[in-house]
């Protein structure tokens, strides 16, 4: 997302910028030139400056639900989406910067918070080391991740403070992957093997190389994954129908959850 706002928006000024969310209704980034868009983990940086103004970072979180849809010159939202709008950016025609006019509008975004610059670690502090970092620290992910040995696997991936960019997908086919139980307590697990694994799958995605959050190496649709999103379906290695559990609500690290048994020896979801 990160690579298509820069695509969209990096180097140019806004036309518009308007944010609609209560706690930055008032706020104008029209004349503000859009530097980029860093990340870490999840959350996305869009960074702004103009002139000598202390410079201001746009910061969202899509979360489950939220979304950017990004439009081209002219190009406008249907109207059923409209009241979904939590921040609309558009960018200025400039001879400078060919491609103005178009439109990054972040729908049903659960995070959209305007700070300065040198602030971002307000929002982004807490989590731990970025696999998609160019610094990345994989010996700090693996201490972290092994701090607490008893925790279970895929709920420790899924800890943004331990190790930041996993999401539930990559969570469940990492734990596939390296033929483990989701609930295997994470101190019986090769953390350096997994963290570099983890690592290079993401990578890979977000360069296109594997195609996005494919797994199987497989591009065609229904065949991109070993068991996410496959419950009841025969396990692409074995033959075992692959088992689901469903999320423990207000529990983020009690996700939808899915398993080949038989590839994946190790305690169960009742552990």
């Amino acid at each position: 997302m990160a690579r298509s706002l820069d695509t969209a928006l990096a180097g140019r000024e806004l036309a518009v910028g308007r944010l609609r969310v209560p706690a930055h209704a008032t706020a104008d980034l029209a004349g503000w030139r859009v530097l980029g868009t860093a990340t870490h983990g999840k959350h996305l940086l869009t960074r702004l400056a103009r002139g000598g103004e202390t410079p201001l970072t746009l910061h969202t979180h899509l979360r489950m639900d939220g979304q950017w849809a990004l439009l081209d010159p002219g190009r406008r939202l249907p109207s059923r989406l409209v009241p979904d709008v939590r921040a609309v950016l558009v960018t200025a025609q400039d001879p400078a910067a060919p491609g103005g006019g178009r439109t990054a509008a972040a729908l049903r975004m659960p995070v959209v918070e305007l700070l300065p610059t040198a602030r971002e670690h307000d929002v982004v502090g807490h989590l731990g080391p970025d696999l998609l970092a160019p610094d990345f620290d994989a010996a700090e992910a693996v201490r972290r991740l092994g701090s607490d040995p008893q925790r279970p696997l895929a709920a420790a991936l899924l800890d943004q403070r331990l190790v930041a960019g996993l999401g539930n997908l990559w969570a469940n086919e990492l734990c596939f992957l390296i033929g483990r139980s989701p609930w295997t307590p994470v101190g019986e697990v090769d953390l350096p093997r997994l963290v570099a694994l983890a690592a290079r799958a993401l990578r890979a995605s977000a360069a296109g190389t594997t195609g996005y959050q494919v797994t199987t190496g497989n591009t065609r649709r229904g065949e991109d994954h070993w068991v996410a999103g496959r419950a009841g379906k025969p396990c692409r290695r074995c033959g075992t129908s692959v088992r689901m559990v469903e999320e423990v609500p207000g529990d983020p690290g009690r996700r939808r959850t899915w398993w080949c048994p038989h590839c994946q020896p190790g305690p169960g979801p009742d552990r």
